[in-house]
């Protein structure tokens, strides 16, 4: 199943240069569905996983970058706007508002099992996490004494504990620790593990409902791997899940794998495509969310998108 969008003109009103007050949300006309059965990913799966009829369906426009989808409990999703250091938030009864300025470059971002919002800013080189008033606090900036190099993306696992990437996208002679590696923060927000070594350009994680599997993107690799995590928080027996790197990753109930890149392709657990997802703009991450859990939410360059799922992510 492949859904596309036949008209790219641009949808609701454009935000520019600090004028990110409010947007209401509108749909995208033009949406259709392509019939499953041919091509690469057609699979009897495709008609459980996506509505019959989903739009593609265009929230607001005119930003910078986007990156970094959250949705928290209530329904609202948080989206970070990496070239104006901006975090956004996105509900249905208000549009788009604006959450927090001066963000740190802020990148990846989610909900931790608290409602506190956790985020990786890469100018700053720190994880930190955010309440509801806007006030920050810095869970980690350092490993052995030498500052990250640009935190980018993070997962929490079901204890509480939080894995981030933390790929080099910056001047080299700033770099205080050399190579590109995955740090997990325990739950105690106290014990830092170094936890991969060997990869190019880490990005995108997520882990399985049932956390026993951790995903890891290598960008740089143009790999994806999957890891089995110990106790605490460690991780071992990578395996390469597929070949084909990705900026953001996001699971559904079901242990599918959507992975970035041009469009959304998702495999199930097994590696295997299964369908595809075009947007009007290569999508940079993704995450479901919304009151039920089955809008999955799309950030794409300038764009924030969702379309509706029959399947709710973990």
């Amino acid at each position: 199943m492949r859904i596309v969008v036949s008209n790219r003109t641009p949808i609701g009103p454009s935000l520019r240069h600090g004028d990110f007050r409010r947007v209401t949300a509108r749909a995208l006309v033009g949406a259709l569905i392509v019939a499953a059965g041919t091509g690469p990913h057609a699979s009897a799966q495709e008609s459980d996983l996506i509505v019959s009829g989903a739009k593609v369906e265009r929230l607001a426009t005119g930003f910078g970058f986007l990156e970094g989808p959250a949705a928290d409990a209530d329904g609202a999703l948080y989206f970070s706007d990496v070239v104006n250091q901006r975090i956004h938030r996105w509900s249905p009864e208000t549009g788009v508002t604006t959450f927090l300025e001066r963000t740190g470059r802020a990148n990846g971002l989610r909900v931790d099992l608290d409602g506190t919002l956790l985020v990786c800013e890469m100018d700053t080189r720190q994880l930190t996490a955010i309440d509801q008033d806007g006030q920050r606090s810095v869970l980690a900036d350092t490993f052995e004494g030498q500052r990250f190099n640009s935190p980018n993306d993070l997962w929490v696992d079901l204890k509480g504990g939080i894995y981030f990437s933390d790929p080099h996208y910056g001047p080299t002679d700033a770099q205080e620790i050399k190579g590109n590696h995955v740090y997990y923060l325990a739950p105690d927000r106290e014990t830092l593990l170094q936890v991969t070594t060997d990869l190019v350009q880490p990005n995108g994680i997520v882990g399985t409902p049932d956390g026993s599997r951790v995903y890891i993107a290598d960008q740089g690799a143009g790999r994806l791997w999957a890891y089995q995590p110990a106790e605490d928080g460690s991780l071992s027996d990578k395996r390469l899940f597929v070949s084909q790197g990705s900026d953001g990753l996001t699971m559904d109930e079901r242990g599918n794998l959507y992975v970035t890149g041009q469009d959304i392709t998702i495999f199930d657990p097994s590696g295997e495509p299964i369908a595809s997802i075009g947007v009007p703009e290569p999508p940079a991450n993704l995450t479901f969310g919304g009151r039920e859990g089955t809008t999955l939410f799309i950030t794409a360059r300038t764009s924030l998108y969702r379309v509706d799922m029959l399947v709710t992510g973990q």
